[in-house]
């Protein structure tokens, strides 16, 4: 039998006017869709309607990209569901991974369907933090040591990147995002920009914009994404700025 597609699909934030056309023409045509619990409960219903469906929960992802592939090789075109982007912290590389540990890559048609990041849809609340460069970091470490993560802190905060923190604070590793915290304090300025977003563009969404000095972290959980300021970057009442560089372009340039 003639293996069917695998495509790895980018739900978006979750508020369905953000899904893409695409992703909605890949989930239409796919006969299973696979996903963890709570984010196949994004994909709009008549999507879902009289398909095969594989629905796992947190930390089964090995299983879900793998029963993905079984769908696939079974002759049915599987779409493998993600909040967000596939391609940022999801299973676009992980169902990778899988086809070439299985030595299916050139067997199976894959591919990624992107979608709105959870980064992109926080920076849209806030205003205009990302202007400039930018570093995403998580702070789980499920997958990556702790120590790892520090370093990188470090170096994006010294090197005065905006960064936006994903994963920032869950029950059993409260105490990381005020390190996290404590580190940009060593970097910024007392007045710097923390914008925080809960639940962007799903109901209960919440958008604000603190001092880092005044930043409390207890009001941060896993539904939340960080975007800590560079040194230039400002709050505008609820709104956070990072300027691209035309005032100062300005400035520099002769007038005649």
């Amino acid at each position: 039998m003639t293996a069917a597609s695998l495509h790895v699909v980018g739900l978006g934030p979750g508020d369905e006017a953000c899904l893409t056309p695409q992703a909605r023409d890949v989930l239409k045509n796919a006969r299973c869709i696979a996903g963890y619990d709570l984010y196949m409960d994004l994909v709009p219903p008549e999507l879902l309607a009289g398909k095969q469906r594989i629905s796992t929960g947190m930390r089964h992802e090995e299983e879900r990209c793998a029963a993905a592939v079984d769908a696939a090789l079974a002759g049915q075109p599987t779409a493998l569901v993600c909040s967000g982007d596939p391609g940022i912290y999801a299973l676009a590389g992980l169902a990778l991974e899988t086809l070439e540990a299985r030595g299916l890559v050139d067997d199976v048609p894959f591919g990624v369907v992107p979608g709105v990041p959870a980064v992109c849809a926080a920076a849209a609340l806030l205003g205009a933090p990302l202007m400039h460069d930018f570093a995403c970091i998580s702070l789980s470490d499920l997958l990556t040591p702790w120590e790892t993560i520090v370093r990188r802190l470090n170096a994006a905060l010294e090197a005065d990147f905006v960064c936006a923190i994903y994963n920032p604070r869950s029950k059993g590793r409260p105490h990381y995002l005020e390190q996290a915290l404590e580190i940009a304090r060593r970097y910024r300025e007392p007045h710097c920009p923390v914008g925080l977003v809960r639940k962007a563009f799903r109901p209960g969404q919440e958008a604000r914009v603190f001092r880092l000095d005044q930043f409390d972290a207890g009001q941060v959980d896993m539904l939340s994404i960080l975007i800590i300021g560079n040194a230039e970057s400002r709050a505008l009442g609820r709104y956070m700025l990072t300027p691209r560089g035309y005032a100062r372009k300005r400035r520099a340039t002769p007038t005649t």
